[in-house]
């Protein structure tokens, strides 16, 4: 059976503008210290909605009271980890405070909002930028999309 865990493609809106869209992500203190939104794998008993929001507190600080969420938004990542089949859920959420400070566990040693190009940069697995991307498309209705 897959591993499974879920989490956020948390953003915040500095302005009421799409350029000034920024993402957050956090960075690992172990392995390669790549850099991943808030997600976790799922408790037993535990809904998928109440694991994003459990791992988004516990990882990044952030609750539901600081959250919009995009329920319309739901993106699924298959991957391998180890040799394991892996899925994750993300759900889009909005910072409601855009000043709002990031607390981060011991399991991210730093974190940063950023830009859509620079957070696909950090981001660098190719479905997760997949998803950004989305996410970014989703928040432009009136763009024209490339």
């Amino acid at each position: 059976m897959a591993l499974r865990a879920c989490g956020f493609i948390i953003f915040r809106r500095l302005a009421q503008s799409p350029q000034n869209i920024e993402y957050l992500l956090l960075q690992t203190s172990y392995g390669e210290h790549h850099w991943t939104p808030p997600k976790g794998h799922v408790d037993p008993g535990e809904d998928d909605l109440t694991t994003a929001l459990r791992e988004t507190r516990e990882e990044a600080g952030l609750g539901e009271e600081h959250l919009s969420i995009v329920k319309d938004f739901l993106k699924e990542l298959r991957y391998q980890v180890r040799g394991k089949d892996k899925m994750v859920l993300y759900w889009l959420a909005e910072l409601r405070d855009p000043s709002m400070a990031v607390t981060l566990s011991e399991e991210h040693q730093d974190y940063r909002w950023a830009q859509l190009d620079e957070a696909c940069k950090l981001a660098g697995y190719k479905d997760l930028q997949e998803t950004l991307r989305e996410a970014q498309s989703y928040l432009e209705p009136g763009e024209k999309k490339n």
